[in-house]
């Protein structure tokens, strides 16, 4: 069979296939209603004409465009990637496509994707954290569009989320760290001005602290951006002071792997010299030399959730925020600190 000249249409598929157009919709937007030695005729005429449907004519039949955004602050940050993977299995099973945008961390380009797609008729949102400003809120409610809140997670957000509670698991590591009898704690973070997430992780840091008899004065706190390098580059700068820890926290495993890299660079023994601990249970934790203790995050349970909660928005229901557990994984660079003097524990 030859493929036509031109663009062929829904009616060319139907006249080859020997079936009605309402027939040849069925089978395209809900084939589990066709049957298969009919569902097998029509796809075979699709593929043959080199049919592809109109989505502009589609979404003026419909007033649909079957199309949710993502804006996620970084393309290049690992923690992000497994949550969205499931998001977008768990659309495409309601028949919804995503896009996806990245901010770089800065307000102004999420503002401006944000009415970007909306412009281009998404139906629903998905923002990872609740720092943004209340003219996009305002802009956000005014436009009728659902906006759902992941990677973070507070009781009383106003706008509805799925996540984790950042400042529990950072102070649930920070107990476990403190338990083993470290006493002089860094932090290697995201910067907290444009990362609310990191903001309560600090937060939640220097509580744990505050609760065991430290001063939470006494972090060191180094802020850089999520690369391997950074982390590295931070670490160094930790270990050139002169008061040097003996716990080194990292709010992503990416950035202790990078301090991880660092520090055998410098010939420091982990977890003798200096414990290192990361933040998300990423695959990259369970192949560093010691392997990663860290925080499992759920990523693609988030990501499952999100996307059914988001459908239902869509769909005018109201929904719940959702806490989900993160829980400590132990493994193999963090220990009781060496006495620095003597070596002993």
């Amino acid at each position: 069979m030859r493929r036509l000249i031109g663009n062929p249409t829904l009616s060319d598929v139907a006249e080859v296939a020997g079936v009605s157009t309402a027939t040849v919709s069925r089978c395209l937007n809900a084939p589990e209603r066709v049957q298969e030695e009919t569902r097998k005729r029509v796809m075979e005429a699709v593929q043959a004409l080199g049919y592809s449907p109109n989505f502009g004519a589609r979404v003026l039949a419909e007033g649909r465009t079957h199309t949710v955004g993502a804006i996620i602050p970084t393309m290049d940050n690992a923690i992000f990637s497994r949550g969205l993977q499931a998001f977008q299995e768990e659309l495409r099973e309601s028949g919804l496509m995503l896009l996806i945008a990245s901010s770089s961390y800065r307000p102004e380009i999420e503002e401006e994707q944000i009415r970007a797609l909306v412009k281009r008729g998404a139906e629903g949102l998905l923002l990872i954290g609740f720092q943004r400003s209340d003219d996009v809120r305002a802009f956000l409610a005014a436009q009728q569009i659902p906006a759902l809140v992941a990677w973070a997670w507070q009781p009383d957000a106003a706008q509805p989320c799925v996540g984790f509670d950042n400042h529990a698991a950072m102070a649930a590591m920070a107990r476990e760290v403190i338990a083993r009898g470290h006493r002089q704690l860094a932090l290697i973070s995201a910067d907290p001005a444009v990362n609310d997430r990191a903001l309560v992780r600090i937060e939640g840091l220097r509580a744990a602290m505050a609760a065991a008899g430290l001063d939470p004065a006494t972090l060191v706190i180094e802020t850089t951006d999520a690369t391997l390098e950074s982390g590295g580059l931070a670490f160094r700068r930790l270990w050139e002071r002169p008061n040097r820890p003996t716990a080194v926290l990292c709010g992503t495993d990416v950035l202790a792997a990078g301090a991880l890299t660092a520090a055998r660079d410098l010939g420091v023994a982990v977890p003798d010299a200096v414990s290192i601990t990361g933040f998300a249970d990423l695959d990259i934790a369970r192949i560093t030399a010691p392997p990663l203790t860290t925080m499992h995050l759920p990523h693609r349970r988030m990501g499952r959730e999100a996307a059914r909660m988001l459908v239902r928005m869509i769909a005018g229901e109201r929904v719940e925020s959702r806490e989900l557990d993160c829980s400590l994984v132990l493994r193999g660079t963090l220990a009781a600190p060496r006495d620095r003097e003597t070596g002993q524990r």
